[in-house]
């Protein structure tokens, strides 16, 4: 566009001094036609000389600022240049297209950094701001490499995949494409690259099929291209969660806890690979545990054997153990954050550095996150907290795995945490009378409403539960 704008100004003043020049030419033939013809001399010399002048000043007059404009232009266009490099590398795609649009004009430099922007959104999966980019390398120049075959993808892409704040999606057009990729013949290399493609990512990780959904989001099955290391991906819209006045407390305290919980390496913890944000998605990258959680095992006719039920206790009080000496505690532990592998009948801890977020903040709907019915009187009371809170929770975890029912049960929140607070629980023997009495010994010590006289490390549970054991035939 600017090309054009010089081009009609140099056209204009070409016009322009061109008809002076005929106007000169003109009062000096007329001079010289009464001058011979008429022997008359009329006074035309000095406005022709006039007009001679005018036409040499404005040539200067437009021909040198010009001049001085030229390395103007040519030293915005760089700056825009340079600064799109930065916003680029900073992550800020956006703003680097706006600034690479700035930049006039468009030369094979510049189709190459608007290329690379192109191929930075893909690798993002925001396809149509790739799309976006191409269009606009296609409209300078449309021979400029594969930039049609990159356009006519990105479109297809952008209405096939979608990633924001509510999650993963996949239109209708893009079962299509994943069925009639599936299907056509093509090579095992091309056909990699192509699934690896339309798979949204998170961070490094491609997101390959949802596994459930928790109280704050999404769970995704994922898969870190780089190592080839199968992972859980948990999401998290905190922006939706948390009012925005105390959103970048929650984000810096997300990812200290997910950071500190990461450095936990214990065969009954689920291992914390990586934590980070994209797409208004929090996230943290995990262990892929291919087992099932002890929810489904805390109804009375689908419990637990009471001698595995112990085990599983035992082994989880190691784990807290282990944490707590590592200054972690969980907050929210209970049966569904307790994976069990039914090949090796090991159990794990899952969620350790996202339970953080519930110390004393709620969100935006005024729930308490964690699970109140697990909760420690302290915890409930929004007093500090320690590892006993967590044997408190394993404690609740104990009793309901091995009679079906929670120690302390009410209709209202109001009700329950007065009862948590003040309230005996009804002994376990009498809800199940073939559990030994140690049993109820045992959870008088973990259900202790003072902490100080609950069990002080997960060890000392540990280990008086494998007493218990023992004694089971």
């Amino acid at each position: 566009m600017v090309k054009e704008k010089i081009w009609t100004t140099d056209w204009v003043r070409g016009f322009a001094a061109g008809a002076v020049a005929l106007l000169v030419l003109e009062l000096l033939i007329a001079q010289f036609v009464w001058l011979s013809g008429h022997a008359t001399w009329i006074k035309l010399i000095f406005p022709a000389l006039l007009l001679a002048v005018a036409i040499f000043l404005l040539r200067k007059r437009f021909h040198i600022p010009e001049k001085l404009k030229q390395p103007i232009h040519l030293e915005s266009a760089e700056t825009n240049k340079l600064q799109g490099l930065t916003f680029q590398g900073q992550g800020e795609l956006d703003q680097a297209f706006e600034k690479f649009k700035r930049v006039q004009p468009v030369d094979g430099r510049l189709l190459d950094l608007l290329y690379n922007l192109a191929l930075e959104f893909e690798r993002k999966r925001q396809f149509g701001k790739a799309e976006a980019v191409y269009q606009y390398i296609a409209q300078s120049n449309a021979e400029y490499r594969d930039v049609q075959l990159k356009l006519s993808r990105a479109k297809k892409l952008a209405e096939s995949v979608s990633l924001d704040s509510s999650g993963i999606t996949y239109s209708a057009t893009a079962s299509r494409s994943v069925a009639a990729a599936a299907s056509a013949p093509v090579p095992a290399s091309a056909s990699s690259r192509q699934q690896s493609a339309e798979k949204p990512m998170l961070g490094r990780y491609q997101v390959e099929k949802e596994l459930g959904k928790g109280a704050m989001g999404i769970v995704y099955l994922g898969r870190d291209p780089k190592i080839g290391r199968t992972v859980a991906i948990k999401t998290m819209a905190l922006a939706a969660e948390f009012e925005p006045d105390e959103l970048n407390d929650v984000k810096s305290r997300f990812f200290r806890e997910a950071e500190t919980a990461g450095r936990l390496s214990h065969p009954n913890i689920v291992q914390i690979f990586d934590a980070g944000e994209e797409h208004s998605l929090a996230y943290i990258a995990m262990e892929y545990v291919n087992g099932v959680d002890l929810s489904r095992n805390v109804k009375s006719n689908n419990l637990l054997k009471p001698r595995d039920v112990l085990k599983y206790i035992a082994d989880a009080a190691d784990a807290l153990e282990y944490a707590h000496s590592n200054g972690i505690v969980h907050r929210d532990i209970k049966p569904a954050n307790m994976m069990l592998l039914p090949e090796s009948q090991t159990i794990k801890l899952m969620d350790f550095g996202i339970a953080r977020l519930a110390d004393s903040t709620k969100t935006k709907t005024g729930m308490v996150l964690g699970t109140p019915s697990y909760m420690s009187p302290e915890q409930l009371s929004g007093r500090p907290v320690d590892g006993r809170s967590d044997l408190f929770s394993l404690g609740v975890t104990l009793y309901q795995l091995l009679t079906g029912s929670l120690p302390f049960q009410a209709e209202s929140m109001a009700t329950l945490m007065f009862k948590i607070a003040n309230e005996p629980h009804k002994p376990a023997c009498t809800v199940r009378s073939d559990l030994p009495p140690q049993i109820d010994v045992l959870l008088n010590r973990a259900l202790h409403k003072n902490a100080e006289s609950r069990y002080a490390r997960g060890g000392e549970m540990a280990r008086d539960i494998r007493v218990i054991l023992g004694t089971l035939s």
